[in-house]
């Protein structure tokens, strides 16, 4: 079986034996659980640790907040009789209070694997937070279930923001571990840290590609439901800044995109026309739906479903960001006056739009509304960026 971090931790008297005696905080949610389905922060108490305190990310500790942007309070937790302090509340960054509750912090978050997704940004911030503090961040590694490969073009300098923690892509291809690592060197942060490596991780290896086959999924955020929505999120969550329905209020958030009075037939067929090979790796599937909550809650819409996943899935072959931008190109050609940004506050950002927040830039949103841009186009300002991040990255990983 693959071991978490967690999982070794938990077994190994030698990785424990640093903590004996002291203070130890969780950064956890939902998917922190051991290989038995034990939620972390029991394990830690039931194995004698001293479990001081706990933090929750984006969603909260439970993972009980459905959309972006709703907060989560502080609160003691009645059974266990700890503080359990939100960082997606009154603060985003963890405050001299919150870092005084514990010596040692054990982050125990379950990432997909794309720049935007916040626990991402939440890693950075209790390095930053623990570095002031003179405390230790432990990562728990967990899998990239998206894997390996890297897509999509850097943060731009002056985008940074809660889903822009630094000049990386999209798709980062990196497991918190080593994100954590990236971020010390990166912002040269003086912070005692440490990693808890997985053991028989093999990102490369089918048919998870990056997600153990003996490991059971569970949410890491409310519409984190499937591995497939995991590896489509690179592209998927760019449907957050614009007009169409990215699923939320069906069963399958973050799998599709649809609205009313598109035709999903000559959106797939336009596709087809800009640039058949960015389709690579995934079936395409029309569908209907009509959301029960959230963009066009009550309205039939029309759209694809990506399927990355089944006998056409090829892990190396799917490019999730292109196949989005894609789909936004079609649009924008077979509709040229179509309103297809959304113009709405996202992550707090006030006075940018969401699309380009999301990117980290103008440049997608440029590109897509640009009829004389092409796929080479594309490919020509983004590769160089990929490429510059798989060489930044080559020496933290740590598989």
């Amino acid at each position: 079986m693959t071991l978490f971090g967690i999982d070794r931790l938990l077994a190994d008297p030698q990785l424990r034996r640093p903590l004996e005696g002291r203070r130890v905080a969780l950064i956890g949610h939902p998917a922190s659980v051991t290989a038995d389905l034990t939620h972390s922060i029991d394990a830690l108490i039931a194995s004698g640790f001293n479990v001081t305190a706990a933090f929750g990310p984006q969603h909260g500790l439970k993972g009980d907040k459905q959309d972006n942007m709703v907060e989560t309070a502080d609160e003691t937790d009645a059974r266990l009789g700890i503080p359990v302090f939100s960082l997606y509340g009154e603060v985003r960054r963890p405050s001299g209070q919150m870092m005084s509750a514990a010596d040692v912090f054990l982050f125990d978050l379950q990432d997909l694997g794309c720049r935007i997704y916040t626990f991402v940004t939440t890693l950075l911030y209790v390095l930053e937070a623990a570095a002031e503090a003179g405390k230790e961040v432990w990562v728990l590694d967990r899998p990239n279930p998206a894997g390996r490969p890297v897509e999509g073009t850097l943060l731009e300098p002056g985008w940074e923001s809660f889903v822009g923690a630094g000049p990386m892509p999209m798709r980062h291809g990196l497991t918190m571990g080593e994100m954590g690592q990236w971020f010390i060197d990166h912002f040269k942060l003086d912070v005692a840290y440490r990693v808890i490596a997985m053991k028989d991780w093999q990102p490369d290896a089918a048919p998870g590609f990056g997600w153990p086959g003996d490991r059971i999924w569970i949410n890491p955020s409310p519409n984190a439901a499937t591995l497939n929505m995991a590896r489509a999120y690179a592209g998927t969550v760019m449907l957050e800044g614009t007009t169409l329905s990215e699923g939320r209020g069906t069963t399958r958030a973050l799998e599709l995109f649809a609205a009313p009075g598109l035709d999903a037939r000559a959106l797939h067929a336009g596709m087809e026309r800009i640039a058949p090979h960015w389709l690579a790796g995934c079936a395409l599937r029309e569908i209907f739906v009509e959301p029960t909550f959230h963009k066009h809650a009550g309205k039939l819409c029309s759209g694809l479903f990506i399927h990355a996943e089944g006998p056409r899935y090829d892990h190396h072959a799917f490019r999730p960001w292109r196949l989005q931008a894609l789909a936004f190109k079609a649009i924008r050609n077979l509709l040229p006056d179509y309103e297809l940004w959304r113009d709405f506050p996202y992550e707090y950002e006030f006075d940018k739009l969401a699309i380009d927040v999301i990117n980290g830039g103008p440049a997608l949103r440029a590109w897509v509304d640009d009829p004389a841009a092409t796929a080479d186009d594309l490919d020509v300002r983004t590769r160089p960026d990929e490429q510059a991040w798989e060489e930044q990255t080559r020496g933290v990983r740590l598989y």
